[in-house]
């Protein structure tokens, strides 16, 4: 249940807005999700997590659809619905198929079982990038 109401993707805020324009124009969608709409119940945060999710989910280094994996695991993990079904959705739309997502999901829960195997066990490291081995 959520714990605002989310602002009507038709507010003619001028703040809101402009935000909302962007992400139809930027996303290539006709609708404002409930994620979008619940923050801008608070302009300044709308802003701010736009712009930031803009700067980071660009074209890169690291191509969108892996970006969209890690977006997946990293919602897996922390349990969150809302960010598994959406990502979900824009990895599929990049290619990812249901085999893919089972592999994805696999790998997930795989590393975090060892990584708590290794925190439970404090297990020291000892390989290392090569950037912290010039320490």
């Amino acid at each position: 249940m959520a714990t605002v109401f989310p602002v009507d993707e038709n507010t003619t805020d001028p703040r809101i807005k402009a935000v909302f324009d962007d992400i139809r124009a930027t996303r290539k969608v006709t609708r404002i999700n409930n994620f979008w709409r619940a923050l801008a119940t608070n302009p300044e945060m709308l802003e701010s997590v736009w712009r930031h999710l803009k700067t980071v989910m660009k074209p890169g280094k690291v191509d969108m659809l892996t970006k969209e994996i890690i977006a997946i695991a990293v919602s897996a993990t922390n349990g969150c619905d809302f960010c598994i079904n959406s990502h979900t959705a824009a990895a599929m739309k990049l290619g990812l198929d249901e085999e893919g997502l089972g592999e994805v999901l696999a790998v997930v829960g795989l590393f975090n079982m060892t990584n708590k195997l290794a925190e439970g066990y404090q297990v020291e490291p000892d390989v290392l990038p090569p950037a912290a081995q010039k320490k």
